[in-house]
């Protein structure tokens, strides 16, 4: 799963990579956590918008909110079968907008904390869906994001990783058109290794009050 990540690139550069105008400032974000308000990006009219989403998938019809801590993550291999994804994977996809995220590797009694992200720092895109909730005049717009197994890297550290599209993924992606969900899901697949890298952070991000710069530093600078 992914359960943490970070967004903390310049502004103007996310607008830039993503050809989107972001609404208001965006704070630089370093230990980003579920049923937090995140970075989105959708296709309206074949032109892209950015949106604050509620991290965490609240189905329509749901009827307690608190579905959405259960709904973080959807899997790839099975997401044209839940019914809290399968109309979101038609007709409510989007980017969610990320430089890193954060996995934990088992050794032993312990859990060591890693941070991943391309070896070009540039952000990238998971692929996302959302919903719209709206229960006696309470609105609340929710995504999620896919996951996949793991790539070469990401199988040393965990068995399975979100799904980050490069740009011609990101087109089809936000493509209101497409609708094969068998197409669509051939999109969500693990992203190259050799673009990637990944390294030991200290156990400060073990909690999401620990929103700082300290939760991306590679451990052995830590050490040295």
């Amino acid at each position: 799963m992914c359960g943490r990540y970070s967004l903390y690139a310049d502004m103007d550069f996310i607008q830039e990579e993503f050809d989107v105008t972001i609404p208001g400032t965006l704070p630089k974000r370093f230990n980003i956590a579920p049923s937090q308000d995140v970075l989105v990006v959708t296709a309206d009219g074949g032109k892209r918008k950015a949106h604050m989403y509620r991290w965490g998938l609240i189905p329509f019809w749901a009827k307690d909110p608190k579905i959405g801590y259960k709904m973080i993550n959807a899997r790839a291999e099975t997401v044209d079968e839940k019914s809290s994804f399968r109309g979101p994977l038609k007709t409510k996809r989007c980017l969610v907008i990320a430089d890193g995220f954060y996995e934990w590797k088992r050794e032993d009694k312990l859990k060591q904390p890693f941070h991943i992200r391309l070896k070009s720092g540039k952000p990238f895109a998971f692929a996302g869906l959302w919903d719209q909730w709206d229960h006696k005049g309470e609105i609340i717009t929710s995504c999620t994001h896919i996951t996949t197994i793991p790539n070469k890297l990401m199988e040393e550290i965990h068995d399975r990783m979100p799904v980050i599209l490069n740009r011609e993924a990101q087109d089809s992606w936000l493509d209101p058109s497409i609708q094969d969900t068998e197409y669509l899901k051939s999109l969500l697949v693990p992203y190259g290794s050799e673009h990637m890298e990944a390294f030991e952070v200290s156990p400060v991000v073990n909690s999401p009050r620990n929103d700082v710069a300290d939760c991306i530093v590679p451990l052995s600078n830590i050490s040295s």
